[in-house]
């Protein structure tokens, strides 16, 4: 659900976008740290805000960090 969000801001489209690992904290709702793989050695960690469910919220890409690698570790941003 957050994969328009990112190739809206990177301005490009990506033929792949799998999640390989993930990290989460939870708050007034849950920040995800997720770590995308998205072609060839290209990877981007994903900051993604649930908010709680009577909110009624979308998922919201709260930030990114892009040119990592597969073994660049996953951490809070």
């Amino acid at each position: 659900k957050v994969k328009p969000q990112l190739e809206e801001k990177e301005g490009k489209t990506f033929d792949v976008f799998t999640a390989v690992e993930f990290k989460s904290q939870v708050v007034a709702g849950t920040n995800y740290f997720i770590k995308v793989h998205v072609g060839n050695e290209e990877f981007v960690h994903l900051w993604v805000f649930r908010s709680l469910p009577h909110m009624n919220k979308p998922l919201c890409l709260h930030s990114y960090q892009s040119s990592k690698t597969k073994h660049d570790e996953l951490d809070f941003f």
